[in-house]
């Protein structure tokens, strides 16, 4: 065995000397220490059929040999991989005198990324899923099954963008769709969140975007009340704005609510004094929300006597603006570098 280990010490180190690049290289390597049937590795099987004494004489000559055959093996690798940083450095030179280029900055989030990351973690340690929901959405779910007739302004060509030749395919101008969905899909007791983008066809100022992010919330359960949802909405401005903020509710009429609500907060931007970011009045529009109306319970699969539930669609562009003290929304959306650099 000894014979045959120096036999094969011999054909190694010929093999790798004649190796040409380093995939041959890496074959020759194979070819000896392969786990299944290199010549190396099935010499080695054969130690269990020897005595102890030869076990011992022929293990240690084995590594001997085999550290012999590794080391011809690196300095082959070596040789290779000198030859490539040589041409390497012939044809990628460093031209010495060449002044310093300046250091490029380096990419951090978007505010609104900033706000939505904020937002899910505060709602799933609260216990809430975090879902989504498509852009390109039915007119069913954007407006029938949230109990919005066609006769509802909402529906007019002015507030909507409808697909050219499909009418019934809509650019989700809320995301509410996603409250059937759910329901649809996990059924009740259910507590869940989505941001997204939505879309309506109005005109832009301070206060207003075509394209705008909303974060909607529902939860579903049995004996759900007004007073669950002003918790929920407390905690959740006193998670994002580090801070209890004014607020204030008022009745609003939301087709998919009933009793629906307008909750507001005074204006951070300007204190409550009145600025563009509020319309000079002071607050702001932040949390339209309400107790789910039965129809929207029914069209989501459940039973509207056993479950009842609350909804809220947060305005997260407003509420970004309210926490960086923003005061045109158009920022958001203009892509002007020295503005977004200061998050």
């Amino acid at each position: 065995m000894i014979e045959k280990l120096e036999q094969i010490k011999k054909e190694a180190r010929e093999a790798s000397n004649n190796s040409s690049s380093l995939e041959e290289l890496e074959l020759v390597r194979e070819r000896f220490f392969s786990r299944k049937s290199g010549e190396f590795t099935v010499l080695a099987k054969g130690m269990k059929d020897l005595s102890d004494n030869e076990r011992k004489k022929i293990g240690q000559k084995m590594n001997e040999v085999k550290s012999e055959i590794e080391a011809f093996f690196d300095h082959k690798k070596n040789e290779f991989e000198m030859k490539v940083w040589e041409a390497i450095a012939v044809t990628e030179a460093i031209d010495v005198t060449q002044p310093k280029l300046p250091t490029p900055g380096h990419g951090h989030q978007h505010p609104m990324t900033i706000v939505h990351t904020e937002l899910e973690e505060l709602f799933t340690s609260m216990g809430f899923t975090v879902l989504d929901g498509p852009e390109l959405e039915s007119e069913y779910y954007n407006f029938d099954a949230l109990n919005i007739p066609g006769t509802h302004p909402a529906r007019d060509s002015q507030d909507t963008f409808f697909i050219k030749n499909h009418p019934e395919w809509v650019m989700r101008t809320h995301t509410s769709p996603v409250q059937v969905r759910a329901m649809q899909k996990y059924g009740a007791p259910l507590r869940a969140v989505v941001s997204g983008r939505c879309f309506r066809n109005e005109s832009t100022d301070a206060s207003h975007e075509h394209t705008f992010y909303q974060m909607e919330g529902i939860v579903i359960d049995r004996h759900i009340s007004i007073a669950h949802l002003i918790g929920v909405m407390k905690e959740l401005l006193r998670g994002v704005l580090r801070k209890d903020v004014e607020v204030r509710l008022r009745p609003g009429y939301f087709p998919f609510v009933e009793p629906g609500f307008e909750l507001d907060m005074k204006c951070l931007v300007c204190g409550g004094a009145g600025c563009g970011a509020c319309k000079h009045s002071g607050w702001i529009e932040t949390l339209p929300c309400g107790l789910v109306h039965p129809k929207v319970i029914e069209a989501g699969g459940l039973d509207p006597v056993e479950w009842t539930g609350f909804a809220f669609g947060l305005g997260s562009m407003r509420l970004c603006m309210q926490k960086y003290g923003i005061e045109d929304i158009r920022h958001l959306h203009g892509g002007n570098l020295s503005f977004l650099e200061q998050f």
